[in-house]
């Protein structure tokens, strides 16, 4: 009998100062028993950095075809593809083409092989961007993840800032490839 999916409760409250973003992103998210703690902590981060009204999860890792958060325009087309971990560059290729714009939040343990491997293949992706977080944070994170997800989110100066409870965090969003 295969093991069901963890759901956690997401409350965002978000303040992206340069976008002038002020909103609370509240969504119901699906961990896939293959998804670990960092790469569902990966996700709920990405929505955060890449936000925009209509920006949703999908079905996460158990869906090949789509992307973990995207933003379809009410025509069909996909106006924002994002991605968390550590996609072969060829998927980001190819999502670079059926999408406006396509982000990828790069985080992992072998990141810098990664970066080594695919960064100089996607250097050339004109509406693509790729950042990455210290994996320390994302790490600490997931060690104190709850069900219930209430962080405070401001994103100012290029650094990314997060409460939970009483701790506060800050990391710089590191932009690898393209612009914020």
């Amino acid at each position: 009998m295969a093991l069901p999916s963890k759901i956690y409760r997401i409350n965002l409250n978000l303040s992206d100062i340069e976008r002038g973003t002020y909103e609370t992103i509240q969504a119901t998210v699906a961990q896939h028993p293959s998804e670990t703690e960092e790469r569902l902590v990966a996700r709920i981060l990405a929505i955060a950095i890449f936000y925009e009204p209509d920006l949703t999860f999908t079905k996460g890792i158990s869906a090949t075809d789509e992307p973990d958060i995207w933003h379809i325009g009410p025509d069909g087309r996909t106006l924002l593809w994002v991605e968390v971990g550590l996609p072969e560059s060829d998927r980001i290729i190819k999502a670079s083409r059926h999408a406006e714009r396509v982000a990828l939040l790069a985080s992992g343990k072998t990141l810098s092989n990664w970066d080594q491997q695919h960064l100089p293949k996607l250097q050339n992706i004109k509406n693509l961007t790729v950042v990455s977080l210290d994996q320390a944070l994302i790490s600490l994170l997931a060690s104190k993840l709850e069900r219930s997800v209430n962080w405070s989110i401001t994103i100012t100066e290029g650094t990314i800032y997060l409460t939970t409870g009483a701790d506060t965090y800050e990391t710089a969003i590191l932009v690898k490839v393209g612009s914020m």
